[in-house]
């Protein structure tokens, strides 16, 4: 588990943000229960029992540090948050400085506008977690079975469109801060 999400921290971030709140609702669905997890989760894993208990080390240092920020509930890893902010920044030097990015997010704006709209009122974020929730929505309804709709569809497609460029250039920012 841990090498899928490192693996996927450093070549996609949107895509790791994305999977990490599935890790959070995952151990929300079990009430963060130490045996349900290690028995409905881990067990399943058709891996040996030592890769089984690295497996569970992980779930369960990920829903002590759930537990620790109290977010057991609702609500995501400060990390996480951090992680979006540093998006949303990269963001807003783009929308300033490339202009093909500036018409990717043209595309997108109709449905953060939306997505606010039927918020009512509700404080969803910054645009770029707006853009998050939105792609991981879609997964949810196709994990859960749910029809999607061909609205819903083009929401993901231009939302999937920001995240990956902001993805492309977190990663360059932070290859060449490490060098």
């Amino acid at each position: 588990m841990q090498s899928v999400a490192e693996n996927k921290k450093s070549n996609n971030i949107a895509e790791y943000i994305i999977y990490m709140y599935q890790m959070e609702d995952l151990i929300r669905s079990y009430q963060g229960n130490r045996g349900e997890i290690k028995t409905f989760v881990v067990e399943k894993y058709p891996v040996s029992d030592e890769e089984k208990a690295e497996i569970s080390d992980w779930y369960l240092a990920l829903l002590d540090k759930m537990k620790g920020q109290k977010i057991l509930e609702k609500g995501h890893l400060e990390e996480l948050n951090t992680l979006v902010s540093e998006l949303a920044h990269i963001h807003w030097n783009l929308l300033k400085s490339d202009p093909t990015y500036f018409e990717a997010y043209g595309k997108a704006k109709p449905f953060i506008i939306e997505a606010v709209m039927q918020a009512e009122g509700q404080d969803l974020g910054n645009e770029i977690q707006i853009c998050l929730n939105g792609v991981y929505g879609l997964l949810l309804c196709r994990l859960l079975g749910k029809k999607v709709s061909e609205e819903q569809l083009k929401s993901a497609d231009a939302y999937g469109d920001i995240l990956s460029t902001l993805s492309y250039h977190y990663k360059v920012k932070n290859t060449i801060s490490k060098n």
